[in-house]
C-alpha cells in the first residue's frame, strides 16, 4: 500500500526550512488569521529570496499522505514551473513578487444550482478544515518532488454550488494579469492559462485546491494563493493562482493541449507506458538526488485512482 497515515511530526523537523532575507507584510482580516495570512502581502525588492508567510493554524492530519521523506523547502519554492513569469525554472522565484494577491476572489459559475459571481477568498475558505497531504508532484518533464501541501478536497468546495448533471466538467482559470505577471507579455502560450478535470475527478478525494506548503501559506511562485494539486496527473495539470471555477458540459480545451495537442492531452495522467514524443517516461529524477527512479503508474496512485479509467485506452487518451 502506497498511501500511508503521516508521521506523528512537523515538517519544519523533517526537513529544516532556509532562512530567507526578506519579509512578508500580511494582512489579517476579521474573518481570522488564516484567511488573513492568504489575504495578500507585500514583498521587498529583492526577488527569490522572501520568507514563508504565516503559519496556518490548526491543520489536520491527512490518511492521505505519503511517508517518502520531503523535498527542502528551498527545493520546493524555488525550482518551479510558471510560465506567466518567464521559461526558466527560477523565473518564477526571481519575478513572482510583482504579483498583487490582495485583494483576492473567484468567479465561480456555470452549471450549478446556487449562483456565486465573484467570492472573496476568505470567503471561499472559511468553512473548510485544512489539513496537511505530503503527495508526489510528478512532472512531464521527468523529474519529480515530494511536496507537503496544506488544503482541502475540492469536492467538499464543489458540493456547496450544487452542480447540476450537465456540469460533466470542472474548467479553471488562472489570473491574467501582464503587468504583474511578465510571461503573459510573450506568447509561449495561450493566455490566460487553463485547465480542467472531468467531474468524477474533480470529486476524488485526493484532489485538493492547496493554499500552503510545509505548514504556511502559499509562496506567489507556487500558485498563491489557491492552486489546484491532482496527484497521479503530470504537474501541469495543477493550475495555479485560480481566479474562476466553471462547471461546463463540454470537456475544457487545455492551455497545453492547445499549445501542442500531440505532445499533450486532456488527462494528462502519469503513465510511464506512454512516453512524451521528445523523452521517455520510465523513469524519473527526484530533485536533490542524482539519480533515477522508475516512475509508477498514476505516480504511485493506481489503487486510489485507476478505477476512474476503467475501459479508457490509455494510450489514446492520455
Amino acid at each position: 500500500m502506497l498511501i500511508k497515515q503521516a508521521p506523528d511530526i512537523r515538517s519544519s523537523e523533517i526537513t529544516p526550512e532556509r532562512v530567507y532575507r526578506n519579509r512578508r507584510e500580511f494582512i489579517r482580516t476579521a474573518s481570522g488569521a488564516v484567511a488573513g495570512a492568504m489575504a495578500g502581502a507585500a514583498f521587498g525588492p529583492e526577488a527569490g529570496r522572501v520568507e514563508a508567510q504565516e503559519p496556518i493554524p490548526n491543520l489536520l492530519k491527512s490518511p492521505f499522505s505519503t511517508d517518502e521523506a520531503l523535498n527542502s523547502f528551498e527545493d520546493i519554492t524555488t525550482y518551479n514551473n510558471f510560465y506567466e513569469f518567464g521559461l526558466d525554472k527560477g523565473d518564477p522565484a526571481r519575478y513572482a513578487h510583482e504579483m498583487t494577491i490582495d485583494p483576492w476572489s473567484v468567479r465561480v459559475e456555470g452549471e450549478m444550482n446556487k449562483p456565486a459571481a465573484d467570492v472573496p477568498l476568505e470567503t471561499l475558505l472559511r468553512p473548510h478544515p485544512l489539513e496537511e497531504r505530503i503527495y508526489r508532484l510528478r512532472c512531464v518533464e521527468a523529474w519529480s518532488m515530494v511536496v507537503p501541501w496544506v488544503g482541502f478536497p475540492l469536492g467538499d468546495l464543489i458540493k456547496r454550488f450544487e452542480p447540476t448533471s450537465k456540469a460533466r466538467y470542472v474548467r479553471f482559470e488562472t489570473l491574467y494579469r501582464p503587468s504583474e505577471m511578465r510571461g503573459q507579455r510573450g506568447r509561449s502560450l495561450d493566455w490566460p492559462y487553463v485547465e480542467g478535470l472531468r467531474m468524477d475527478e474533480a470529486m476524488h478525494p485526493l484532489t485538493i485546491l492547496a493554499v500552503g506548503v510545509y505548514g504556511k501559506t502559499l509562496l506567489n511562485q507556487q500558485g498563491a494563493p489557491l492552486r489546484l494539486v491532482v496527484p497521479w496527473k503530470y504537474g501541469f495539470k495543477s493550475i495555479k493562482s485560480i481566479v474562476r471555477i466553471q462547471f461546463v458540459e463540454d470537456q475544457p480545451r487545455n492551455s497545453w493541449n492547445v499549445a501542442i495537442p500531440n505532445e499533450y492531452g486532456f488527462y494528462s495522467n502519469v503513465n510511464p507506458e506512454v512516453n512524451h514524443p521528445r523523452w521517455s517516461q520510465a523513469s524519473e529524477r527526484r530533485i536533490g538526488s542524482f539519480f533515477r527512479i522508475r516512475t509508477q503508474m498514476f505516480n504511485g496512485y493506481a489503487d486510489q485512482v485507476a478505477s476512474l479509467y476503467d475501459g479508457m485506452d490509455l494510450r489514446r487518451y492520455y
